[in-house]
């Protein structure tokens, strides 16, 4: 199949899904060259490559978002193909028009495509043509306060105001009422301009109570466009997802049918081709509003592999060497249920500040039915130059119930010692009685886990009380008839385990 596909595939990434590229490549029988920049030196990725060049210094814009390196470094390894990944260039237009230029496959949508569905405005306006359901709000930017105003009153409060460009959260603001309104634009224009370059915004209806529900896109150049279902990522910490499942427990099959049939249409308006994810709210009375389509693969993908066995990283590679979607993803159907949880280097118990160091030890959970994605191993060495994802922890089972169980015990097998993550966190809010009910909504952090407890009350007061008895029971003995001498520290603490530190 190799040969039919690619001589050799650039991989424009880094960490984690470098590394499930690079496999997906290999699978194929397709060689391939990883970039790095000096900061990742050693990096996984860069080893797994059949090879692997220096791009430049740690900054992004010097290295993993320079385009101009990283098509000079297809051309000199003479790589026929580009996989983006997720992040950094992946919905940047500029690339495939680069690619294209130098007589390159980009393995993604076209720049025209990607175009449009980066811009939230022009998407919708798109959207509301092909009678896509959207959340009422403004369809232009770059209005006045008073444009801003008519359209609150409209829609009624609470309002959102968005930025046209970018995601993750940037650029946006809850307004509850009409006095809030021009500080709540001006601070989301700031903030848009230093995410994205662009201070452009836009106000829509704050949906009180939403589900994140998003469907997964196939397009080929033969004409079929098809969805793999849905996935739900509910869960997100300032608006940034870390726990996703598939399916979603509010999603009914007649819910599933009209979801599906949309994100079909969204694509088929848009001119889509690859993988991409149209994403949607829904409202407690089963209503669905349209969002908007990431054209890339996403973070969360696994979940929606493990349900239906379809390799996506795959399917993108031979849709873009001009293949049809294969037979079997044609046929895929719903089988159990998955849920992925992100590892990120972050101190869960400190307000998610970002974590460096040195891995000293690092063990994955094993068994059936768990599948670790990840870009570190014992001894890498995290910075903070980048994404602080790490890993993905994904589990599969039969049903929910049990999903959750075994997630939680993978999460317990999970050993990285010398930085700080998010896994205890993790085992917290899947043991939460509201998750387990599936009540997962997008404020859910906020609701549930904002007194959460870190676990260590007990061990505090476990270890003031081991204190206090080493010193009742401290006696001086003697060494070998020499000098009578107190025991040191070391005799007397115990047993103990490295990288945990209690602090009160």
């Amino acid at each position: 199949m190799g040969d039919k596909l690619f001589k050799k595939i650039l991989v424009a990434n880094r960490g984690e899904i470098a590394v499930r590229i690079l496999n997906a490549c290999g699978l194929l029988g397709i060689p391939t060259l990883a970039v790095y920049s000096s900061a990742d030196k050693g990096a996984v990725h860069a080893m797994m490559a059949d090879e692997a060049v220096e791009i430049g210094p740690p900054p992004p814009n010097e290295s993993y978002l320079a385009i101009d390196r990283i098509i000079k470094a297809a051309v000199d390894y003479k790589c026929d193909a580009i996989h983006p990944g997720y992040g950094f260039l992946a919905e940047n237009p500029r690339l495939p028009e680069a690619c294209e230029k130098a007589g390159i496959v980009f393995i993604g949508p076209t720049a025209e495509a990607m175009r449009l569905m980066g811009n939230k405005v022009e998407s919708r306006k798109k959207m509301a043509e092909a009678g896509v359901p959207l959340i009422p709000g403004m369809k232009t930017a770059g209005a006045s306060l008073v444009a801003f105003e008519q359209a609150a009153d409209k829609t009624g409060y609470p309002v959102l105001i968005k930025a046209a460009a970018g995601g993750g959260g940037k650029g946006m603001r809850i307004v509850r009422e009409s006095s809030e309104l021009k500080a709540a634009i001006e601070a989301a224009m700031r903030e848009a301009k230093n995410a994205f370059g662009d201070d452009t915004v836009y106000l829509e209806k704050y949906i009180e109570n939403p589900r994140h529900i998003e469907f997964q896109i196939l397009a080929d150049n033969h004409g079929n466009t098809i969805h793999l279902f849905e996935r739900e990522c509910s869960i997100q910490r300032r608006h940034q997802k870390i726990i996703e499942e598939t399916p979603s427990t509010a999603v009914t099959p007649e819910i599933r049918k009209r979801m599906g049939e949309v994100a079909v249409k969204v694509a088929e308006a848009a001119g889509y081709r690859n993988a991409g994810t149209v994403e949607f709210l829904l409202d407690q009375t089963g209503g669905f509003y349209f969002l908007e389509m990431n054209t890339r693969i996403q973070v969360e993908h696994p979940v929606t592999e493990m349900v239906t066995g379809v390799d996506l990283a795959v399917e993108q590679i031979r849709i873009a060497a001009g293949m049809p979607i294969s037979d079997y993803v044609m046929k895929a159907v719903q089988r159990g249920h998955s849920i992925e949880c992100r590892i990120y280097a972050e101190d869960g118990e400190n307000d998610f500040l970002p974590s460096s160091g040195h891995i000293h030890y690092y063990r994955e959970p094993v068994g059936p039915g768990i599948r670790v994605d990840s870009g570190v191993c014992e001894n890498s060495v995290v910075g903070v130059e980048y994404d602080p994802i790490l890993a993905k922890l994904i589990v599969y089972a039969p049903n929910r119930d049990l999903a959750i169980t075994k997630m939680i015990n993978a999460l317990i097998g999970y050993k990285i010692l010398g930085i700080k993550t998010s896994r205890r966190f993790m085992i917290d809010v899947l043991s939460h009685e509201a998750f387990r009910k599936g009540e997962t909504y997008t404020n859910f952090i906020e609701n549930n886990m904002a007194d959460r407890g870190t676990g260590f009350e007990d061990m505090i007061d476990l270890a003031a009380a081991v204190s206090s008895a080493a010193l009742m029971k401290k006696t001086k003995f003697s060494t070998g008839g020499g000098p009578v001498e107190s025991p040191s520290p070391w005799q007397t603490i115990g047993p103990w385990e490295i990288g945990m530190r209690i602090t009160r």
